[in-house]
This record gives structure tokens, sequence and C-alpha cells, in this order.
């Protein structure tokens, strides 16, 4: 690459904002580095030039410059000169190429080769000064400036919202009524197609795996696999190029953009998957891409005995240093950037203990929830916590500050746990169903703290949790070492795709229950992408290095999965209609002005369950009664809210069992809703009534709705 000598004017500009930012004239450049002792600007001209300048001021660490004439689509790098001593924590390295930590958008991919690393392969001591620029990704200068028109955040209120967990490329590209060329893009997440799916489903919000700007393992390229999920970011205010159908460098902020602004247009709210606890740089051996060269003892965790090393509890090699005001100055701006700048609503946190270490111990009061707390702009929007890490303590479910909700993996294990026939499970599946109070009431939350889900992108798909007992992750090509063993799955009865008409039933009704009990659980339903449609990974629990049919939705489901695809639709309009399973509070036990029990368990037999009934180990079945006259909480005008009762039979047994309909206080008549036995679901909202002491037959495995209908 040739390097040009051509005298730019350079003026002193401002510190701040950090990145490049181009006000309509020209480009301000702005970088923080605490150990550098100079930077250059690198840019990159369509010749194949570098031309390379000085940034001219450094306050407060922060090196800045002004550039008149640098416009949109302009590539640019820095290198910064400064000391590398490992030992000390130092990496500083001006033969390397570095991305912009404040960076909008990046061109090109990352092309592994020896000179990305900072020693050479073949004698680890000795420093590698062969330029990486050739290798490397470059940022890019944006047009900041979009029509956003009317848009406004949908604000859906946490009771009243059904999430979509969604990959950007798994949800499209085999949609065919996408356009061929919107595959795999923003653009395609955006199409009436995609959008028209959602709303059939009920959904309030697509919750997107990551879309910050990511980068493969070098390992995952050199088997011909990449990163598929995408948790390997390195670059926290710039959506993932690969993501964009536009050919313009920068395009992909526009398309992003549109994006959003059609979703709100249809009611659907956008909420990130952000991966702020490590970046693509991984552990002492990796390369030297950005934030190492910039500083890496302020972005980095290092041990304190011997700083060549990194502290990992994200199990990735390294995790951020959100004691340094500066990394968490970073991912404060950048979530301020996502929701101020690109309009998003809230944010899912992968590993977000990792973000709550200040020492070795996950505090509840870190300083980053102290900031979230306070921030004007990040208290207002969604907050999802994945409540876990790969450190010491690190199981945090329960445990997160009152703004925040949480992937609730109690509620996943117990429900899976319940439904496979495990002994002993039924008292936490009571707790699970009605809102895990004992998780978050005591620290004044609701049950909405609760995101309720029984499969994620992380393990087996709803077909797969029903048809597979051990993973079947071979075409990783890391000898099925990697994912977790720990599935809490059952196969039915064999082992994978079968044509036996017993096991397939059973399979189907059990992809049934776990819908049921997901959308008529208190807290906030997550459905993963597909598994309306019995989307299958052929048995692997980690697909997250498989960007092909493996782990994309298969559309032509919607034909042969039409009878489970409706199921789900009736289940969210149930949910969607009957604010009984969309309670705001905990349930009460009786209401304070009516004297009515909002909540009673029952046995089998019509009675109400004694201590004794709750502690039989084989215990499988019970009812559960939802009155709609003792809902305790007002709705939004402080009026009363009153809604049909409901009583639940649920046999997780492994034989039918005969339930007796309560009379006495539960007395009435009762319509059938919903059977999970029934394939097809023809007999939800039918007009024949049960009266009390009707004996209902309930097949194995299954669970019926019932519903009262409220005084007129």
């Amino acid at each position: 690459m040739r390097q040009s000598s051509h005298m730019r004017e350079v003026w002193p500009g401002e510190p701040y904002p950090l990145g490049g930012t181009w006000d309509g004239v020209g480009t301000s450049f702005s970088v923080f580095s605490e150990v550098a002792e100079r930077v250059e600007l690198c840019l990159f001209h369509d010749d194949g030039s570098e031309e390379r300048v000085d940034l001219p001021e450094v306050d407060g660490f922060v090196w800045h410059g002004y550039l008149p004439g640098i416009m949109p689509g302009q590539r640019y790098g820095y290198r910064v000169h400064g000391p590398h001593n490992p030992a000390l924590g130092q990496r500083a390295n001006a033969s390397k190429l570095l991305l912009d930590p404040y960076a909008k958008a990046i061109d090109g991919e990352l092309t592994w080769n020896e000179a990305l690393f900072p020693y050479h392969f073949t004698d680890p001591s000795q420093l590698n000064t062969t330029d990486s620029a050739p290798y490397m990704p470059k940022n890019v200068v944006i047009n900041p400036f979009f029509d956003w028109g009317n848009d406004r955040s949908p604000r859906t209120p946490y009771h009243e919202s059904v999430i979509y967990e969604a990959h950007v490329r798994g949800l499209t590209m085999r949609h065919p009524g996408v356009p061929e060329e919107l595959r795999g893009t923003y653009a395609g997440v955006g199409h009436p197609a995609i959008i028209d799916h959602l709303l059939s489903l009920g959904v309030t919000a697509v919750e997107l795996m990551p879309v910050h700007h990511y980068m493969p393992e070098h390992f995952l390229v050199a088997r011909g696999l990449t990163n598929y999920w995408g948790y390997n970011t390195m670059a926290y205010l710039a959506p993932h190029g690969g993501y964009s159908g536009a050919g313009t460098r920068g395009e992909q902020v526009p398309e992003f953009k549109a994006m959003v602004k059609a979703l709100h247009e249809a009611g659907i709210e956008v909420i990130l998957d952000v991966v702020y606890n490590h970046t693509a740089e991984g552990d002492h051996m990796g390369p030297t891409l950005g934030f190492r060269g910039i500083d890496n003892a302020a972005y980095y965790r290092l041990h304190d005995n011997d700083r060549r090393y990194y502290l990992d509890y994200t199990g990735c090699g390294n995790s951020l240093n959100v004691r340094s005001p500066h990394a968490l100055q970073l991912i404060m701006d950048s979530l301020r950037y996502w929701v101020l700048e690109m309009h998003v609503d809230g944010f899912r946190f992968d590993l977000a203990s990792a973000l709550a270490r200040e020492l070795h111990d996950v505090d509840r009061l870190s300083a980053f929830f102290d900031l979230i707390q306070q921030d004007p702009v990040i208290s207002q929007v969604k907050l999802i916590a994945e409540p876990w890490d790969v450190g010491p303590g690190g199981y945090q479910v329960g445990n997160f500050p009152p703004l925040w909700t949480e992937w609730n993996g109690k509620y996943r294990d117990t429900v899976r746990d319940f439904w496979r026939g495990t002994h002993s499970a039924l008292p936490e599946f009571a707790s699970r169903l009605t809102g895990s109070a004992d998780l978050y009431e005591t620290s004044g939350r609701r049950p909405v703290a609760s995101i309720n889900f029984v499969t994620c992108h992380d393990g087996f798909t709803l077909t797969d949790l029903v048809s597979y007992d051990r993973k079947h992750n071979e075409a990783n090509a890391e000898d099925n070492r990697d994912g977790t063993n720990d599935n809490r799955s059952w196969n039915c009865g064999a082992e994978g795709p079968v044509e036996d008409p017993e096991i397939v039933r059973l399979r189907q009704r059990q992809r049934r229950n776990f819908l049921a009990t997901l959308f008529l659980s208190q807290g906030v339903p997550m459905l993963s992408h597909g598994d309306e449609l019995g989307r299958t990974q052929r048995g692997n629990n980690n697909a997250y290095c498989q960007d092909n049919e493996i782990a994309w939705i298969d559309w032509s489901h919607l034909h042969t999965e039409s009878d489970l695809l409706a199921f789900v639709r009736l289940l969210s309009k149930l949910r969607r209609e009957h604010p009984v399973f969309q309670r705001r509070r905990f349930f009460h036990g009786r209401h304070p002005d009516n004297g009515k029990r909002d909540l009673v368990w029952l046995t089998p037999g019509g009675t109400e369950m004694t201590a004794s009934d709750w502690h039989v180990s084989y215990a499988k079945s019970l009812m559960v009664y939802l009155n709609g006259e003792a809902i305790t909480e007002p709705g939004p005008r402080g009026e009363r809210i009153t809604d049909d009762s409901f009583l639940l039979l649920i046999n997780a047994h492994h034989e039918d069992m005969t339930f007796t309909l309560p009379g006495g206080a539960f007395g009435g008549s009762w319509l059938p809703v919903l059977d999970t036995n029934d394939e097809s679901c023809d007999n939800l909202y039918v007009d024949d009534a049960w009266q009390p002491g009707d004996l209902v037959a309930v097949t194995s495995r299954s669970l019926q709705v019932l519903r009262q209908p409220r005084a007129q």
C-alpha cells in the first residue's frame, strides 16, 4: 500500500465528540489514549494509498484534529505510538492499524494474517512490526442525517409485551416473500413480509441478536466456518456491515434506521442484544485490532500480578474494564447513540454479570448500574440482563436492580424439567408459572422482571428440545465437545427424526405444552425465532458458527407446520385479550376490597392443595384457578380491571388423568378454550360448557384451559 506524502491542512478541532464526526464541511477526529505518545490518523483513498496525518492536539488524553473537506465515505484508521511493555499492560505498536472505538460504520472484512498479531508465530517473544493495514477493515465517516419523519417509539408496557428473539440473517435468508437482494439484511427485517408475520404472532418487540460490528475468530475461519451469532464485537457504535445490502460505504447506517422506522410504524419495538463484556481481540495471544493498541489497560481487565494476562469472566479471552471511566464512558455513549440516533427501544445485555464486577464479585451497586440508574436517556428504555457470566458467583438470576428485567434461566430449566417428568418439580413450576415471586418480590420488583423463555438462540430449538436427548454438534468441527450437556431435553422415545406416529404426536403435544406454558405464565414471554414453525438445527445446540441452513428459518414450514403456527397465534391472542395473564403485581391471595382470592391451587380431585400435596415427589398434575374478579392492579386511568376467570388443568404425568371440576366458590359453568392434545385447536371458544363436579379427561402430558365468563 502506497503512503501519500500530501501535506493536508489540519485544524486543532475539539476533543469531543469522540470518533469521526462530519459537520457538513469537514470531519473532526478524536480518540482517547492515555498511553499514547503520538497518534496518527490514517486516511485510505480509492487508489489504494494511505495518507498519515498527526493529530495535533491532546486534551485530557484525548487526541484530536479537524480536517476540512473530509466527507462521508472516507475510510480511516489510527496508529498509536507509545510504549510496548506487556508486563506492564502496555501494548502500543504503530505498525498495527487500529479501529476507532467510536466508529459509526466499518468497511471491509478482516483478512486473517500474521501481520495482525503483535508477535511472530515462530517466536512469540519478538515484536511483530509488519504493517497490518492491508488486512484490516477500515472505519468510515458517515452522514448522520436521516429523515425520521414522525417516528416514535411504541413504548409498549412490559406486561403487554411479547418478545421475539431473532437473527437478521436467520430470519430473512430463506423467506420467499423477501426479495433475494434483501435477504440477510436490515432491509429484509423491515420488509412487509417479515413484519406481517410478526404482527400475526402478536409480537410487540424484536430482540435482534448482535448487530454491533463483529468479527469471526481466527480458529473458525481456519475451519471454513464463521461467527454467525455475532457475540464478538469490535465496534460498539457501528451496525454490522455484513447485514447491509447497500453497496455504498456507510450505507448500513441509514438502512438500519429505515428498518427501525418500518418496525415502529407497525408498532414493533427494536431491542438490541449487546456485548459490552468482551471484544474480538481475545486473550494475550490475540490480534491487535483496536482497543489493545489504543490503550490496553484502560479498556481491559488485567491480572494485578502479571499484566500480560487478561481476566476472563466471559470465556472469550478478555473482559472489558468496567472499572475504567473511559470504558464506562464508551458503553454509555454507545447506549445513548443507539437510542438517540438509531431510535432503538432497549437492550439485552449479554453476560451482564461481567459488567457488574468491580473487583472479583458481582456487585449490584457497581458503577455501571449507578450510571444506568441516573442516566435520563438509558433509564427510560427496556433493560434486559442475561444475569450470569462464567466467573465465580456469576449466576445472579433475581439479583439485578429494580430498573432491570432478566432472562429467567430458572424459568427455562424448571419448565423443561416439569414437562419431561422430573420428580419434585411441581412447587418450583408453580412459582415460575406465577411470575417467580421468590426471585423478584422481596427486592420490590414486579412479575415483568421475569423474561420467560423455554428456548433461545443458545441451545436446542423447541422442536429439537423434544426430539433429542443429546447434542449433535459435529458440524461445528469440535468433535462434539462444544455446547452444553445440560439440555434438560427429552426425545420422547427415539433420538432425532422419526416416523413412528405415536412419538410424532407426543412431540407435537410437548411443543404445544411448552408454548402454552410460556404464554400463560406471568411475566414477559420471549419466543425464539422459528419455534412457531418447527425450526430444527438437527440437534445442534450451539449453532454459533453455522451461517447456513442449519441455523436459518425454513419458511416452507409455513405450510407443513400450519397447525403449530395457528396454535401460537391463538395463544398470543388469548394472552393479549385477557389481563389475568398480564398481571403487573404478584398474586396476593385475597383482594383487599372484595376478599376474593386471585389464585387458588387445586388437586386433580378438585380440592384445594395442602402443604403435603406439594411435597409428594411424584406429583405432576394440578389445577390452577385464576380469578378475573380479583385483579388488584388498576387500569391506566385508575379504573378497576376485571376479566373472565380461568382454570388450567395441567397433567405432566405419563398417564391420562381425570380431573374433577371444583364447585362452591369456584362454581359456574366452564367453557373449553384450548387443549394441547388437540392438534388443530378447533375447540377454542366453543359453547359446550362444563359444570362443577364434572369429570374432565386430560391426556397424559397435556394441559387444558377452561374459561368462566365474568358476571355482566
